[in-house]
Parts: C-alpha cells; sequence; structure tokens
C-alpha cells in the first residue's frame, strides 16, 4: 500500500471515469472512497472522517456540492470547493462569473419565470437558445426559431419543478458542426476534444457526438484557465465554441468533468493528471 497522504474520495456512481481516477489515486495515496447516496452525511463534525485531501465527484451535481460541503465541515479541504461547484452547476450563476472577468460569451438574458421566455428570446432574437440554469448532457436544451416555438418552451418549462423553470436564453452561435471541451487541472491546460454534430445541435456525447482531439492553442489554453479561474474550480470542463463570426466563445464550466472519452481519444491520461495534482495539492 502506498505510504503518500490519505485522500478522501466521494462519488455517487461509480463510473468508468471514477474507476479511472480511483485507480490512478491508489499508485500515489491511500485512498478513502465514501459512497454519497447510501451514507449520511453528517456536516460540523470534524472527527467523522481524517484525510489530508477529498476529491469530490458526483453525477449529481447537487451530491457533489453538499459531498463538498461535508467534507470541508470535517476540516478537510475538498477538490472542488463547495462555492466553486455551486458557481459552475448554477448556468446563471457561471453567466456572472464569466461576465466579471471579461469571459467572452453569448449574449445572454436570464429568466426566473418560464412566461418571461417569449421575451427574453424577442430580445435576443430568433434563433435562440433557451437552457435550464441546473442541468447537464444537453437535456431540456432547446432551439426557438419563432414565436411559436418560444411559447411552447415556455409552457411546457410551466409544469417543470421549481429547480428547472429558471432558464438562460443565450443567441444561437453559428458554429462548424462541432464545440470544443478543454479541461484545466490546477492552473493547467492538459487536453482538449472536438465534439462532432451527429444530429440537431447539441454537441453532448452522451447525446451522441463524435470525439477527435484537438491541439490547444494559446487563445484556448487561456479561455480555460481564465473560465475556471472566474468560478473558481482547480479541476474542471470547459465548453468552448468556434463562433464563425470570428473567435472563441464559452458556453460553461463542468465541475465534475466526464474525461474517460478525452483519455480515449488524445492518450493523455487524464486520471493520473487528476490524480498527481490532488496529492501534490495534499502535500503542501
Amino acid at each position: 500500500m502506498s505510504q503518500g497522504p490519505t485522500v478522501l474520495f466521494t462519488y455517487d456512481i461509480l463510473r468508468e471515469d471514477e474507476k479511472l481516477l480511483l485507480r490512478a489515486l491508489k499508485e500515489l495515496a491511500r485512498v478513502n472512497p465514501i459512497h454519497i447516496p447510501s451514507t449520511p452525511l453528517q456536516i460540523g463534525n470534524p472527527n467523522r472522517v481524517a484525510a489530508d485531501i477529498a476529491l469530490v465527484r458526483g453525477v449529481s451535481g447537487r451530491t457533489a456540492l453538499y459531498g463538498a460541503i461535508a467534507v470541508e465541515s470535517w476540516g478537510i479541504r475538498s477538490i472542488n470547493t463547495p462555492e466553486s461547484i455551486m458557481a459552475a452547476s448554477d448556468k446563471a450563476y457561471t453567466h456572472l462569473s464569466l461576465s466579471r472577468k471579461g469571459v467572452p460569451q453569448p449574449r445572454t438574458l436570464v429568466s426566473t419565470d418560464p412566461q418571461a421566455i417569449p421575451m427574453a428570446v424577442r430580445d435576443i432574437g430568433y434563433p435562440a437558445v433557451v437552457k435550464p440554469v441546473k442541468g447537464s448532457w444537453g437535456r431540456l436544451v432547446n432551439m426557438v426559431r419563432d414565436e411559436f416555438e418560444a411559447q411552447l418552451v415556455a409552457e411546457h418549462r410551466s409544469y417543470l419543478g421549481v429547480d428547472l423553470r429558471a432558464s438562460i436564453i443565450q443567441e444561437y452561435v453559428e458554429k462548424p458542426g462541432r464545440d470544443i471541451r478543454t479541461f484545466c487541472v490546477g492552473g493547467e491546460a492538459p487536453a482538449g476534444i472536438y465534439r462532432e454534430l451527429s444530429g440537431g445541435f447539441a454537441t453532448n456525447i452522451a447525446r451522441g457526438a463524435r470525439a477527435s482531439p484537438v491541439r490547444l492553442d494559446r487563445e484556448l489554453e487561456d479561455l480555460t484557465l481564465r473560465s475556471c479561474e472566474a468560478v473558481g474550480v482547480e479541476v474542471g470542463g470547459v465548453d468552448i465554441v468556434e463562433d464563425l463570426r470570428g473567435g472563441y466563445v464559452v458556453l460553461e464550466v463542468n465541475p465534475v468533468p466526464e474525461f474517460k472519452t478525452t483519455q480515449r481519444v488524445t492518450g493523455v491520461d487524464m486520471a493520473g493528471i487528476i490524480a498527481g495534482y490532488v496529492v501534490s495539492s495534499a502535500r503542501r
């Protein structure tokens, strides 16, 4: 067994990404895995678990957030912090954070009431993209091309739970049939991929997009690091599109990014890089 620091590893579902991370961490450190859904989290009890640092994972953004809150209440530094997970998990919060740092984004409005969506879309201009402020994998993301579609989206949102009624409305950015997912790990940008359309307009891998390596130029590296710094994440994924009018724009930041596809198509050992950063942070 490794004599390195002890890393607390929290997760809800043990996907391939988490298995890769656990394997990489065990080569460098002692690892204490905690399965969040089956474990009651005791807030404010620093004697519950002992570890030098925590790496928080979660398919559910809420699970990741509460996991980070819990481990920090136990006196253990969390990667990422609760504040950064909160900022990156809410698209409105992310938009504000990126705006403060001057990160280029599509023109964006925020609506807390579904009935305001048609007015916001008219202001942005057709076509526009409507997204819930909470969510991932391209779910409930709608392209709105006219007033009729705007009304349909507004009506549908009004029947959803409170967490899904708030939306961001963004101008549709003409892109070359793909977007870019890049990664930040401790102030470095180790890898990125193109995600190419396989139908529709969403370029999420979970929705069937095809992945291929991307060479990170200086502008992409700068955007990646500025975006992660803006929301405070140490380990994150950044979604970027190439605007056909010129330049890049940032869409969102993911505080618990999936990396298995990037590792596979680029050959970059993302799990090893993340594990190495976590362990080196514990030793500081």
